[in-house]
This record gives C-alpha cells, sequence and structure tokens, in this order.
C-alpha cells in the first residue's frame, strides 16, 4: 500500500484519450444541485443517479438530464453506493457526493492518474473554501477517524473524502459490505489490506446546495463515525495482493 499525498493534474475537461469512466452520485433530495452537477461530468462518461429515496423529485430530474438512475429501496449511504457499483460497467468507477460540494469535473485527473499506474484508489482531499463549507464538528470526526486509520492500516491520510476513483474490478473485488456511512472508510480498509496504492490529492471543497443528511448535525456526524468505527473493529482479512490481481486483470486486457 501507499499512502500520500499527491500533486494530481485535475483538469477541467478529459484529455483525449482518457479513458471511460461511471460516476455513483448517491442521492437523497438533490434536486437543487443537480443540474450543476450533471453539467459538470466529463464528457463521454456516464452519470448514475442513485436515488435513496427522494422525495423532491431527483429522480425523474436526473432522468430529464440524461443521467442513469438506480433507485435503492434501502436507505443508507454505503447502499447507494453500492447499488451505483453494482450498475457501473466502466473501467473506471468514481464517486462523488450529489449536493454541489465537490467538481465531478475533477475526476478526470483522477482516472488518468490511475490508468497511468500512479496509484490505484484515489481520494480527494477536501480544502474548505466558503463559510460553512466544513462545519468544525464535521472536521472533528474526520480528524479522528484519519488517526484511527493510521492505526488500523498505517495509511497517513487526512481525509476520507467521497470524491474518489478506482478500477471497477479492484473494488467489485473488495467485497464491501457496509451500507451505512462506514462505507467509504471500509472500502479504504480493504484497498490497504489489498495491497492497493491509496493516495490523496488536495480538492476544493464548497457549501453544499441544502442542508446535509449527515454531517450537518452532530448527531449525524457523530452516527457516521460510530459507524466507522464499528467498521474499525473488523478484522484484517487476508486478500489476494493487489499487483498481482492487477498483472493478471492487464495480461487479460
Amino acid at each position: 500500500m501507499t499512502d500520500s499525498s499527491s500533486d494530481v493534474p485535475l483538469p477541467s475537461t478529459p484529455h483525449s484519450g482518457l479513458p471511460r469512466a461511471d460516476v455513483v452520485l448517491p442521492c437523497l433530495d438533490e434536486a437543487a444541485a443537480l443540474p450543476w452537477v450533471l453539467d459538470r461530468i466529463p464528457d463521454g462518461w456516464r452519470a448514475i443517479v442513485v436515488d435513496n429515496g427522494s422525495t423532491d423529485g431527483s429522480a425523474e430530474l436526473a432522468r430529464s438530464l440524461g443521467a442513469t438512475v438506480v433507485t435503492e429501496g434501502r436507505r443508507g449511504f454505503g447502499a447507494a453506493c453500492h447499488a451505483g457499483l453494482l450498475a457501473a460497467e466502466a473501467e473506471f468507477v468514481c464517486f462523488c457526493d450529489c449536493d454541489g460540494s465537490l467538481d465531478p469535473a475533477l475526476l478526470a485527473g483522477f482516472v488518468r492518474w490511475i490508468a497511468d499506474g500512479e496509484c490505484d484508489l484515489l481520494l480527494g482531499r477536501r480544502r474548505p473554501e466558503g463559510r460553512g463549507a466544513w462545519p468544525p464538528h464535521a472536521r472533528a470526526g474526520n480528524l479522528a477517524l484519519a488517526r484511527m486509520l493510521r492505526r488500523r492500516t498505517g495509511l497517513r491520510l487526512h481525509d476520507l473524502g467521497p470524491l474518489r476513483a478506482a478500477r471497477r474490478s479492484e473494488l467489485l473485488a473488495l467485497d464491501l459490505t457496509d451500507r451505512r456511512s462506514g462505507y467509504p472508510l471500509q472500502m479504504v480498509i480493504r484497498a490497504s489490506d489489498a495491497g492497493l496504492r491509496v493516495t490523496e490529492s488536495d480538492v476544493p471543497y464548497r457549501p453544499r446546495t441544502g442542508r446535509s443528511k449527515v454531517t450537518g448535525t452532530w448527531r449525524g456526524t457523530w452516527q457516521a463515525v460510530r459507524d466507522m468505527r464499528g467498521v474499525l473493529r473488523e478484522p484484517s482479512a487476508d486478500r489476494a495482493p493487489g499487483r498481482a490481481a492487477r498483472a493478471e486483470a492487464g495480461a487479460a486486457r
């Protein structure tokens, strides 16, 4: 495993020859942010909006704007993310919040970095811009989890941000099981256990459109921390080395 903050090039539009990717967008009442978010998906990529019980017409709006819409009836961030992963078909799969706080156009640089062999799982380290982008209690919870992650895996990451990218085959091989707020953390832990190279790169983090369902309150933040602590208590899994899996996948291509 690798754990570092990298200066990853983050173009606003994909370069010629950029591999195809699917972008998973977990969604719960995000109609106000959806037009901007979907407009920022790199050209030629597919947006997979996973509706997790919206009542504001998010699913219908996303469909009208050209997104693939998947309905996930089981509530939970992990449930929505995993439904999107299972629906994805491209070699590379990206994840992004659907609230306008993160720019999915930056994922073009993420995928390029992975395709060039620089890393296997790339996370966006959030750098807040604007008042209220990242409430103090949410930052405190994230910092605590980063420290616990370091003790568990040795990864020296600063953030468990939702903007991320990896190869679909490698994500599926992790056999992720958490369907709540622990899903992003479980992905990182199991990737590390599998020998995948995990790194992060700074990305701007703006005030979201609408109210957060998780980190907008102390209760939501600490519920997420509790979910993630449960993931941290899971025993280390004996998984196939990531490099061997990549070599096999390369031979198949």
